[in-house]
């Protein structure tokens, strides 16, 4: 009786969108991210940033911080973010493909490792949308994203360092 009520109290819940974006300055080198999360008509930001990183992993990052900060199993998630990077290795499959050979050739193996986990845990669906074009979530994300990487490092925060950040990664990316 527990779990019928527990899956039906989940179908009850209203869907989340999660709208993140990821940013990096030089490429490598500061970065941030930037979150959204809306739901039922309550909204939350969240962002980071780091010492020295790149775009991908902040854009995938955000999409990980994002899933970790929903308190419920089963939720309704509907991403949207402007990396193809992102979208594309999810929507069509890439990212299980690696998983199957182990990471062996994925770039930035240690956050898909941890995304998979969030990804599973809940009903996540991808929507690209295109950066910069005036989607007033997508831009308010790329602000919070750029504030809390290159903008605060050049204003002399002393931001964390991005431990899976190597520079290896940076091959073919």
């Amino acid at each position: 009786m527990i779990a019928r009520d527990s899956m039906e109290e989940t179908r009850k819940r209203p869907p989340i969108c999660l709208y993140t974006d990821g940013s990096s300055s030089g490429n490598p080198g500061p970065g941030g991210y930037g979150i959204i999360l809306k739901c039922a008509g309550r909204e939350k930001e969240l962002s980071g940033g780091f010492a020295m990183t790149t775009n991908n992993r902040m854009e995938l990052l955000a999409v990980i911080v994002g899933l970790e900060a929903i308190r419920w199993a089963n939720a309704e998630v509907h991403v949207y973010s402007d990396s193809s990077y992102v979208v594309r290795s999810v929507n069509e499959g890439w990212l299980f493909n690696w998983e199957k050979k182990g990471f062996a050739k994925a770039k930035n193996p240690d956050l898909w490792r941890r995304f998979l986990p969030l990804y599973r845990k809940h009903r996540v669906s991808f929507h690209w949308v295109k950066g910069h074009a005036g989607h007033p979530e997508n831009e308010r994300c790329d602000a919070l994203a750029v504030a809390a990487g290159a903008t605060a490092a050049k204003n002399g925060a002393i931001l964390p360092d991005d431990t899976g950040f190597m520079q290896s990664d940076l091959v073919n990316q």
